[in-house]
């Protein structure tokens, strides 16, 4: 037995994950990949028009719609949660805002699906985001297109658990940005912008593309709250997915597991993009 090399213990630990991993996120991915390339007919097959056919109408459009959707929610809730956590760790803020923002951020981060379009229906009704509040003095034809139950309303809602996520998921990294590096630039006569120019912006970077990274796949992936918020009149990928696995009136398997396929490319094609990145900018961190 002195011979044999033993399993390490911290090895064995991990065993519980690597099983979880596989049970949930390997094989249905395998599933998905592979139902992608089958055809839907009984004798079975392999064939390619279930991918092809995302390239054309109406899924070309939804993937355009889910992306745009995606993009804008992580960008805006990116900054604005890079803002407030800025501001919450920042010297001069006493330090029960930081537990209070926090607390809520890890709450709201979690809160989504059928409750939070709700709780928005509830809280602004069907007249809109804007004529709630200039009822009397905005015509109602004019903010048709800002109503809740529009792109532009299931982007404001998302907003809701992106913004609070990116706080979260930056924070960390602001907190790490030592205080010795703004003192020796002060000292050095930067001003505050050339600090954030020249040495807080690049040195966080990686963080934050990674942020805007995991913001987008939380939005491409949200299904629940754009369903129960627009009753599938915004045309978004995991909505159409849905309605082909429901099956109430279109009934394709296959064409929604290569929709899911596309949404798996789509996500690579992020990651591709954020790896270059990540690795030039890592090197102001050295």
């Amino acid at each position: 037995m002195s011979g044999r090399r033993r399993l390490p213990l911290a090895w064995i630990a991990t065993l519980p994950f690597f099983a979880y991993t596989i049970a949930f996120l390997f094989l249905p991915a395998e599933s998905v990949i592979v139902g992608a390339f089958k055809s839907n007919v009984h004798a079975g097959g392999w064939t390619f028009s279930n991918v092809t056919e995302l390239f054309h109408s109406p899924y070309r459009h939804a993937y355009i719609v889910s992306i745009e959707v995606s993009a804008t929610t992580a960008l805006i809730g990116g900054v604005l949660g890079f803002l407030v956590a800025y501001a919450m760790i920042r010297e001069h803020t006493p330090r029960i805002f930081r537990g209070v923002i926090t607390t809520f951020s890890g709450v709201a981060a979690n809160f989504g699906g059928i409750p939070l379009a709700f709780a928005w229906i509830a809280t602004i009704g069907p007249l809109g985001i804007v004529t709630v509040f200039f009822r009397n003095h905005v015509h109602y034809d004019v903010t048709q297109h800002l109503q809740l139950f529009t792109k532009t309303g299931v982007e404001f809602v998302y907003l809701y658990f992106q913004i609070p996520l990116a706080i979260l998921v930056i924070a960390p990294a602001i907190d790490g940005l030592k205080r010795e590096w703004r003192e020796a630039s002060s000292n050095l006569g930067a001003s505050s912008w050339q600090f954030w120019r020249y040495v807080g912006i690049p040195v966080l970077m990686p963080s934050m593309l990674g942020m805007f990274i995991l913001l987008f796949g939380n939005a491409f992936a949200a299904y629940a709250t754009a369903y129960a918020l627009t009753t599938g009149v915004v045309p978004l990928i995991p909505i159409l997915i849905g309605a082909y696995y429901q099956g109430n009136v279109l009934d394709n398997p296959h064409l929604a597991q290569a929709m899911a396929f596309g949404m798996f490319a789509v996500l690579a094609v992020m990651m591709v993009l954020y790896i270059p990145l990540q690795r030039r900018a890592a090197r102001w961190a050295k």
